[in-house]
């Protein structure tokens, strides 16, 4: 999960089309901070970290909604949509027919937690449809949590890359330097998901995929967090990265960030071990 909250933080002072579009940058400065972005990626992970492998889909669901619930009116300033801070504040939370980007950029740890692709697909869209139920919403969350399963278990990117145009239909076929002149602040998974995947694509290692994705623009620090989510899971991390993450984040979000890695690594990292909480 750092990758996408790394993701958000860096990419955080260039939302709104606020950057200009340069790879040249301070990776972390003054107005570097968390938003929505990391608080809802925490909130699908603790979910999953606390099913049971027992629970039918409808239990699932409920699950995840009370994290999405419970850490959104934890934070209820981090930076979210109208739409879905509304959500969070009704009685019944329904889904609500989005195909925003807010599915994408959560979704990290279930490329983690689960297997299979088959397993990863199926949790993805879970974690998706409890408010962003349109397929295309659905669609976003699946490619982003496959990428990242893909990544970490082998895959090239090559493979990567053909794997996502047929399972999902996204156009992988333009460069980061012909989408960056006219890319926009947007926040459909449509147009944030296929360029997040570009820029991990081109990348060549975690930081310059980072670097890429902010040059592109638009809403900044979702389409990073998307693409960090993936790079992490291709490159792994350089622990003084992970360091300057942690110093950015409370104890309550680092808690579940440290469950979240000895549930998927089963150790720590000697590298870490110092940083984690007691």
């Amino acid at each position: 999960m750092y990758g996408a909250i790394l993701g958000d933080i860096i990419g955080s002072p260039y939302e709104f089309d606020q950057g200009d579009k340069r790879k040249d940058f301070p990776l972390f400065s003054g107005r570097s901070h968390f938003t929505d972005d990391t608080v809802m990626t925490i909130a699908v992970a603790q979910a999953f970290l606390e099913a049971d492998p027992a629970e039918s889909e409808e239990q699932l669901r409920q699950r995840i909604v009370r994290s999405l619930t419970l850490w959104g009116q934890q934070y209820p300033d981090a930076g979210y949509g109208v739409r879905f801070s509304g959500w969070l504040m009704e009685r019944d939370p329904r889904p609500y027919n989005s195909y925003g980007n807010g599915s994408a950029m959560r979704v990290s740890s279930v490329g983690w937690l689960f297997d299979t692709l088959e397993e990863v697909l199926q949790a993805a869209r879970l974690s998706a449809e409890v408010t962003h139920n349109h397929p295309e919403g659905i669609k976003g969350a699946q490619a982003t949590a496959a990428v990242i399963f893909l990544a970490r278990t082998g895959s090239s990117k090559e493979q990567i890359r053909t794997y996502v145009q047929q399972q999902f239909g996204y156009d992988l076929s333009r460069t980061c330097d012909q989408i960056r002149p006219n890319y926009h602040h947007v926040e459909s998974c449509q147009e944030t998901v296929p360029e997040a995947i570009t820029a991990f694509l081109e990348g060549e290692d975690f930081e310059d995929v980072i670097r890429t994705a902010v040059s592109l623009g638009g809403d900044c620090d979702t389409l990073t967090a998307i693409a960090g989510s993936m790079a992490e899971a291709f490159y792994g991390i350089p622990w003084i990265l992970v360091d300057a993450c942690r110093k950015q984040l409370p104890e309550d979000l680092l808690e579940v960030v440290d469950r979240f890695d000895l549930r998927v690594r089963g150790d720590v990292d000697p590298d870490l071990e110092d940083l984690l909480l007691p």
